[in-house]
C-alpha cells in the first residue's frame, strides 16, 4: 500500500469520525490521495463532495456551509499558489470564529527549498491559524475556529489495493465544555450594543439575555432582533441626540464594525462592558470596564422610567421621516428588500452600503436568519460564500454590490442547485466611497469610485443563468413575492453614486430635525 494513499485514508477517516461531513475540494495532482480517498467516501454515502475549479472561491464556499451550519467543513487543494489562495477565507474564519478546515496536499519535506516544481515551504503559511505537518503517525485536534492540515504526500500518489478502510466508523464529535457565566452589575441608564456577528452567540440566545436585561437594544443586523430599535445609526449621527441619550454604560457583544456614530456612542459612556469569547485568543488588545467571554448573568438596577420610551419615540420620529420620502435610492432598496424576505428564509448581507444601509434605514424584525463576511469585512469570495450557504436552507436570498459581484464572478462557472436570489446594487461602482472623507478629491472616480461600466445582466446570462433588472420599489417588490426556484440575479438598478450621497445627508439631516423639535431639543 502506498503510504500517501494510507495516509490520506487515515485523515480522512478521523475527520469523518470527528463529525465532519461536508469536504470541498478543487482538482490537482498531488492532493489524488485525498481525492480518491473522498470519492471513496461520498460513494459510500458518508460525506456531501463539493468539486470547485478555483481555490479561492472553494475556500470561501466552504466557509458559507461552516457559517451556515456552525460545523467543521474541509477545503482541499493541491501544492504551491493553490495553497495560499485559501488565506482569505481562512482570514475570515478567524476573525469569525468559524470552524473553517484548510488541508493542503503538499511534497515530503525534503524537497522544501530545493527548487523542486510546485513546493514552497506552506507549514506556517497562515500566520494566526493553527496548523499541523502530517506525515504518517501525526496527530491533529480540531477546534472552535479554522485550522490548517499540511499533509506531506510522497510518490506514488495512486492506490495500490482497494481494502475496506471505511469500516467499522464510530462518529463521535468533539465536545464543548459548557460556560460557566459570571455576573454582571449594572446601575443607571444604559444599553446593549450587538455587533453584526452577535459575538459568534446565537440569536436566541442572546434574546434571552435581551428579554432578561430589558435595556434597549442597538443592532447592526435589525433583521435578527424585532426588539431592537429601529434606525439607531441615523438618529445617532446628530451630537445633539447623542448627548441628549448620553448612557451610564453600554454592553457591548461582539464587534460594532459599521457605523461611526454607534462607535462615537458607545466611547461616551462612563463604562463599556465587551462581551466576546475571541478577546481570549482573537482580540487579545481589546480593552473595557470589564470583559467577558460568555454572556453573563445579568442585573440591572434604578433604570429611568423614561429611559427606553425615550428610544422608542426618537425611533418612530426617525422611521415618520424617513417614510415620507419614498423617492427611488438605494436606501429604499434595501429597506425593501429587508422587509420583504419572507420567514424561513436565509438572508446574506453584502459589505459596504448594503450592510450599513439595512442598518440604518430598514425595520427590525425576525424570523430570518442573517449572514455577512464581517470578519474582515472583505467584498472578495461573497458570491461562493453565498453559494455555499444557499445549500443549507430551503430558500436564500442575498443582497451585495456591483463590484461585490465582478469580484467573485468565476463562481457562476460552478452555480449551486439550490433556491437562491441575489440582489445586485448596481450604481456603477464603489458606492461606500460617495459617503466617506475622499470624495470629491481629485481622481475620485479613477481612484476610489472605480465604475467598471459593464452591462451586469449581459454578463450573467452569458453563465446561462436567470436575471432580470428592476429599476423602482413597486418592481423590487414582484421580484422578492414572484421569485422563481433555482438561482435567480436581480439587478437592482439606483441612481447614481453622487445622488445617493447627497440623498442621505438630506435624509440624515430631517431625521435630526424632526427628533430635535419633537423632544424640544431644537
Amino acid at each position: 500500500m502506498s503510504n500517501s494513499t494510507d495516509l490520506a485514508r487515515q485523515t480522512i477517516r478521523k475527520l469523518i469520525e470527528s463529525g465532519v461531513s461536508d469536504f470541498v475540494m478543487s482538482p490537482g495532482s498531488r492532493n489524488a490521495p485525498l481525492s480518491i480517498a473522498l470519492h471513496e467516501a461520498k460513494t459510500r454515502g458518508l460525506i456531501e463532495l463539493h468539486i470547485k475549479l478555483d481555490e479561492r472561491g472553494a475556500a470561501f464556499y466552504a466557509l458559507g456551509i461552516a457559517k451556515a451550519t456552525d460545523r467543521h467543513t474541509a477545503v482541499i487543494c493541491t501544492s504551491g499558489t493553490a495553497a495560499a489562495n485559501f488565506h482569505p477565507a481562512l482570514l475570515e474564519a478567524l476573525h469569525s470564529n468559524n470552524k473553517l478546515i484548510a488541508i493542503t496536499a503538499d511534497r515530503p519535506e525534503r524537497l522544501r527549498k530545493t527548487g523542486a516544481n510546485q513546493t514552497t515551504d506552506q507549514v506556517g503559511m497562515f500566520p494566526n491559524i493553527t496548523s499541523f505537518d502530517l506525515v504518517a503517525g501525526s496527530k491533529f485536534e480540531l477546534s472552535s475556529g479554522p485550522i490548517h492540515l499540511n499533509i506531506q504526500f510522497d510518490d506514488p500518489l495512486l492506490p495500490t489495493n482497494n481494502n475496506d478502510w471505511l469500516s467499522g466508523l464510530k462518529i463521535v464529535e468533539p465536545r464543548m465544555d459548557a460556560a460557566n457565566p459570571k455576573s454582571l452589575s449594572v446601575t443607571g441608564n444604559g444599553v446593549i450594543v450587538i455587533g453584526h456577528d452577535r459575538g459568534t452567540f446565537s440569536s436566541a440566545d442572546l434574546e434571552k439575555f435581551i428579554e432578561a436585561a430589558g435595556l434597549p437594544v442597538l443592532a447592526e443586523d435589525p433583521l435578527s432582533f424585532k426588539s431592537a430599535v429601529g434606525h439607531a445609526s441615523a438618529f445617532l449621527s446628530d451630537e445633539v441626540i447623542r448627548n441628549y441619550l448620553k448612557p451610564d454604560y453600554v454592553i457591548v457583544i461582539g464587534r460594532t464594525t459599521l457605523s461611526r456614530s454607534i462607535n462615537t456612542y458607545v466611547t461616551s459612556a462612563e463604562k463599556t462592558y465587551v462581551i466576546d469569547p475571541r478577546i481570549s485568543t482573537i482580540d487579545t488588545k481589546r480593552t473595557a470596564t470589564q470583559i467577558f467571554f460568555e454572556l453573563p448573568k445579568l442585573e440591572v438596577a434604578t433604570l429611568n422610567p423614561s429611559w427606553e420610551s425615550d428610544w422608542r419615540e426618537i425611533s418612530k420620529l426617525s422611521s415618520q421621516e424617513i417614510m415620507k420620502d419614498q423617492s427611488w435610492s438605494e436606501q429604499i432598496a434595501l429597506s425593501t428588500i429587508a422587509a420583504g424576505i419572507p420567514d424561513g428564509s436565509a438572508l446574506f448581507v453584502g459589505s459596504s452600503r448594503p450592510i450599513r444601509d439595512i442598518e440604518a434605514f430598514a425595520k427590525p424584525r425576525n424570523g430570518i436568519e442573517v449572514f455577512a463576511n464581517r470578519g474582515l469585512a472583505g467584498i472578495d469570495g461573497n458570491l461562493s460564500t453565498i453559494f455555499g450557504i444557499s445549500n443549507n436552507f430551503g430558500r436564500t436570498f442575498a443582497v451585495i454590490g456591483d463590484l461585490t459581484l465582478l469580484h467573485d464572478l468565476n463562481a457562476l462557472l460552478s452555480p449551486p442547485k439550490s433556491n437562491l436570489t441575489i440582489f445586485v446594487i448596481d450604481n456603477n461602482g464603489g458606492g461606500i466611497f460617495s459617503t466617506l472623507p475622499q470624495a470629491g478629491v481629485d481622481g475620485f472616480e479613477e481612484i476610489f469610485a472605480t465604475p467598471q461600466n459593464q452591462d451586469l445582466v449581459k454578463l450573467i446570462s452569458g453563465f446561462e443563468i436567470a436575471v432580470s433588472k428592476v429599476k423602482s420599489a413597486s418592481d423590487l417588490d414582484r421580484a422578492i413575492a414572484h421569485n422563481k426556484t433555482g438561482l435567480n440575479f436581480v439587478i437592482v438598478e439606483v441612481p447614481n453614486r453622487e445622488h445617493m450621497s447627497a440623498n442621505l445627508i438630506k435624509t440624515y439631516s430631517r431625521i435630526s430635525s424632526a427628533v430635535r423639535i419633537g423632544l424640544n431639543l431644537a
